[in-house]
């Protein structure tokens, strides 16, 4: 039986949000499009049919003039098997099904064709999250969602595997950013066009106070490191990356097929390992 992901967004008030975006506001988007260069830099292939799926095009058609724009619906304008590379760009975050958004991206591929995909996720605004809850629990008395949920890296790189991408591998970059406060991060995240379109997002006109006691708490706990009059904010982009699947890639062994040892390899002795299962402080017997 088909399940439906639940609602994790508001995609009129994400919508309304990217549209108050301002340009100079984007360095997430920057950042990104620089580490994906980085690692296509290391791809010694040319790729000629490039499509990106994002909702913020401007920063990414100005890295990308060739490519398609494609923007991050739930079902992407993406036709099957006409791209080398797809970019999912800084949009995953928001995917009510991101496993979906991988699938439609590797049917777009054609065979030994590249996804790449960079979001936010692992640790990023865990100080601003941290914050907010114990000023809410202060001010309210209860907690109310405010920053969207984001994946961990070993979860995101499970994605790419249960998508059916080939040569998987998932990594995260991480930045510490400075600001004079909190509520100018929260002023930047909206500058972004980051502001919370949580599906669940408690809609009424937050108390004053909250904002006020959390810029206290963040200013207290958070510091910067070289300027304590700072606060300090983390940043994880994660990258995923996966190839189509085709018949010339490179396969991993069965395990057991090895037809030498790498003892024999190295010129080195083997030497069976003692069993230390009763050795140590708390073994030995009485």
């Amino acid at each position: 039986m088909t399940t439906t992901p639940p609602r994790l967004t508001d995609r009129a008030a994400l919508a309304r949000h990217r549209a108050r975006a301002v340009p100079d506001a984007l360095f997430p988007h920057e950042l990104a499009a620089d580490q994906i260069e980085d690692r296509l830099g290391m791809v010694k292939r040319a790729f000629t049919q490039i499509a990106v799926v994002t909702g913020v095009p401007g920063p990414w058609r100005a890295r990308f003039p060739e490519a398609r724009i494609v923007d991050d619906a739930e079902v992407l304008d993406l036709e099957p098997g006409r791209h080398d590379l797809v970019i999912h760009a800084m949009a995953l975050q928001w995917a009510d099904d991101p496993v979906g958004q991988i699938v439609q991206c590797r049917r777009a591929l054609v065979p030994d064709g590249l996804m790449l995909a960079v979001f936010p996720g692992g640790r990023t605004l865990t100080e601003l999250r941290a914050a907010l809850a114990e000023a809410e629990t202060a001010v309210t008395g209860g907690l109310s969602p405010r920053v969207a949920p984001l994946p961990e890296i070993r979860d995101a790189g499970a994605l790419l595997q249960r998508a059916g991408l080939a040569l998987p591998v998932a990594d995260v970059d991480r930045s510490i950013v400075t600001y004079a406060d909190a509520l100018a991060l929260m002023h930047e995240l909206r500058a972004m066009g980051e502001a919370s379109a949580l599906a669940a997002r408690d809609r009424r006109i937050p108390p004053r106070a909250l904002f006020e006691q959390a810029a206290r708490i963040y200013a207290e706990a958070y510091p910067a490191a070289d300027d304590p009059d700072r606060i300090r904010a983390t940043l994880d982009l994660v990258h995923l990356s996966g190839w189509a699947p085709a018949d010339d890639q490179p396969q991993p062994l069965r395990p057991g097929s090895a037809s030498s040892r790498l003892a024999d390899a190295l010129g080195a002795t083997e030497r069976p390992l003692r069993d230390n299962s009763l050795d140590g402080p708390s073994g030995g017997g009485d």
